[in-house]
């Protein structure tokens, strides 16, 4: 009996989570076919009219190139980023050399380091490297910010794979590379997974960096280009609302995509000894 009071009120529970969490969503989307005045006189009832106009004028007044730019840099930094991290934490975790320790703390380091600390710096090097107002150094930046905690993340993965694996593959006449990449990358694809949602969310909501290294209009990202669609005196929020909605789908839809993976990646430290 109180085993199901335990399991009735954990369900309760979770549903009433699941309900905050989904309300202002639906709102959002409800309120994107408002017209500006039923959004202030009514916020929280259904349009009299449904409005597509609003998602379709968000889409022409620029939110669909603004959308393929994040498309773009951040799938394009998220791969980076986890390529990378996965290749510094497997050496890092599992394999023994000088300075090794050095090295941790390095890559480690940067997760102290604030992105606004560095901004002068970066915008010098991308200016002298000809790479301002293009792409290429907003997915460099990115990436190199996201680096570290995914570094962080994978060597933890890494040392709870048994070390007897290598010994076995090592004594059968693999590689260090075969190794990593037959037996320790497929092992981890849920920590894999895991780091590229956290990073794929992180760039895609990335403004600081996006509204100062890209200058061009048709090279902005969602988040500037939001920012755009905020006038001086007056603002159609209708709009505003639209194009969130529409600049979050990318967001939706990759964490549904691996939402497992997600899970198993960070329920995997727990259940591994």
């Amino acid at each position: 009996m109180k085993k199901t009071v335990t399991h009735a009120a954990a369900y309760i529970f979770f549903v009433l989570f699941a309900i905050v969490i989904i309300l202002p969503l639906v709102w959002m989307i409800v309120t994107g076919f408002k017209t500006n005045q039923e959004l202030f006189l009514s916020p929280f009832s259904l349009p009299g009219q449904w409005m597509w106009e609003n998602y379709v004028d968000a889409w022409k007044q620029g939110i669909g190139i603004y959308l393929s730019n994040s498309v773009i840099i951040t799938v394009a930094a998220t791969v980076l980023s986890t390529f990378v991290s996965c290749l510094a934490a497997y050496p890092l975790a599992r394999l023994n050399f000088k300075a090794k320790k050095l090295w941790i703390y390095i890559i480690l380091g940067g997760l102290m380091l604030a992105p606004q600390s560095s901004v002068i710096s970066l915008f010098k090097m991308v200016k002298i490297a000809g790479l301002y107002d293009t792409r290429t150094s907003l997915i460099l930046i990115d990436a190199a910010f996201r680096i570290p905690f995914a570094t962080f993340l994978n060597m933890t993965f890494y040392k709870s794979i048994s070390y007897s694996l290598d010994e076995s593959a090592y004594m059968d006449g693999a590689t260090t590379w075969q190794i990593f990449c037959k037996i320790i990358a497929p092992l981890s694809k849920p920590i894999i997974a895991s780091c590229a949602i956290v990073s794929f969310r992180a760039v895609w909501n990335e403004l600081m960096f996006a509204n100062i290294m890209l200058q061009s209009t048709a090279k902005k990202t969602v988040p500037v280009g939001l920012m755009n669609f905020q006038g001086m005196t007056t603002t159609n929020w209708t709009l505003v609302v639209a194009s969130m909605v529409i600049a979050s789908l990318p967001l939706v839809i990759a964490f549904l995509l691996l939402q497992k993976q997600f899970v198993r990646g960070l329920t995997a430290g727990s259940v591994k000894g």
